[in-house]
């Protein structure tokens, strides 16, 4: 029994060793199968607790800490693991009960070193041992700084989103938005920004995939919900005034599906690689005039009416709406218009919060009202 121990000690600690690299050094978006594991073993609760809780503020808090709990459950699997591989290949070779092999392991990878090796052997494998626990300690100390410097590049360019659109962010108001303040010419500008941001959260959400279910600090913000609003709102500039829409618009539809593709194929998720562009989309033509309607009430200039654009629009959101949609409801994002549905937010939709247009002389006695979400 303790030399098939051994055996599949050595088994669990190559194994262990080949999701270790995989996930902390390969700079490649590699799918551990022990991540997946601890993804859903963490997520299954966490979602089980959420069902609990009626306010989406309680939820948004409980499902703040899910990310970070799986990667500490990560790490310390890791550890687990490997102190469990050691023992076993330990077990023959002192001689002794798996207890004793068990206790040796743990000193050996804690660098403790109350317990002396019985043989040269065991001697040689505690040192591999010792090893490997300063090794994977000190992996673990570079990954956090990487993972966070990664998640504060992302949520930066997500809160500079919020006065672009309101929060949630939806498409259509972030075009009206600009066109208000006079700032159309910055969309070239904001849409290569885009670009460049969905290239990085492409680059850091394939190597570090726990990022996915990190949340942004603002309960109406997210990542997911701010990239379809960026790329909702370049589709519907290229639909309703084709000619005047910046390249920059059709660069970061491009990228933006890009990173979704890429993101969905490292956490295993499927979809159509190849869509034509006249596949059915879930969002309805009413829910795209509502869209067009707000564009028309502060005067958007567009060369194109609802019914004439809707083809086109629909062309480029088949390309990411249904890997947009799959991820929001995972990680349960904020559900803002035209963001898809969410199993455990059923009902529920959060319009934009927008500021208020005071202007001089304005009657200061006129009771200020918040647009909020609504239970349907």
């Amino acid at each position: 029994m303790s030399w098939a121990g051994l055996v599949l000690g050595v088994i669990v600690v190559i194994a262990t060793s080949v999701s270790l690299l995989q996930t902390l050094v390969v700079p490649r978006g590699f799918s551990s199968r022990l991540l997946i594991y601890v993804d859903r073993a963490i997520r299954t609760p966490f979602l089980a607790l959420v069902n609990r809780f009626e306010t989406y503020e309680a939820k948004d808090r409980l499902l703040a800490l899910q990310g970070p709990t799986s990667l500490v459950v990560l790490l310390f699997a890791w550890l687990f693991l490997y102190f469990l591989g050691f023992a076993l290949i330990l077990w023959p070779l002192v001689g002794r009960s798996f207890e004793h092999a068990l206790v040796e392991s743990g000193s050996s990878m804690l660098t403790l070193g109350f317990v002396h090796p019985e043989n040269k052997v065991s001697m040689l494998v505690s040192f591999a041992a010792a090893a490997t626990g300063l090794v994977v300690i000190a992996l673990e100390i570079a990954y956090l700084p990487a993972i966070y410097g990664s998640f504060n590049r992302r949520e930066t360019v997500v809160t500079l989103l919020q006065s672009r659109s309101g929060a949630p962010a939806w498409g259509p108001e972030i075009l009206a938005r600009h066109h208000l303040v006079g700032l159309l010419d910055a969309l070239p500008a904001f849409y290569a920004e885009w670009e460049r941001w969905a290239a990085d959260v492409a680059e850091s959400h394939t190597n570090y995939p726990v990022l996915v279910t990190f949340r942004s600090p603002h309960p109406l913000r997210s990542w997911i919900v701010g990239l379809l609003a960026v790329l909702d709102s370049a589709a519907l500039f290229l639909a309703l005034a084709p000619e005047r829409a910046p390249t920059e618009a059709r660069l970061c539809l491009r990228m933006g599906f890009v990173s979704l593709r890429d993101i969905a194929d490292t956490i295993g998720m499927d979809y159509e690689p190849d869509p034509f562009p006249d596949d059915p989309i879930e969002l309805t033509f009413e829910e795209f005039e509502a869209g067009v309607n707000r564009l028309e009430e502060v005067g958007f200039p567009t060369d194109r009416g609802a019914g004439e654009a809707w083809g086109d629009f629909a062309g480029w959101r088949i390309n990411y709406e249904q890997l947009a949609y799959a991820i929001a409801d995972r990680v349960v994002a904020a559900p803002g218009p035209w963001s898809g549905t969410r199993a455990h937010l059923p009902g529920l939709t959060i319009v934009p919060q927008r500021p208020a247009d005071r202007r001089r002389g304005d009657d200061k006695g006129e009771p200020r009202r918040s647009e909020r979400g609504h239970w349907a």
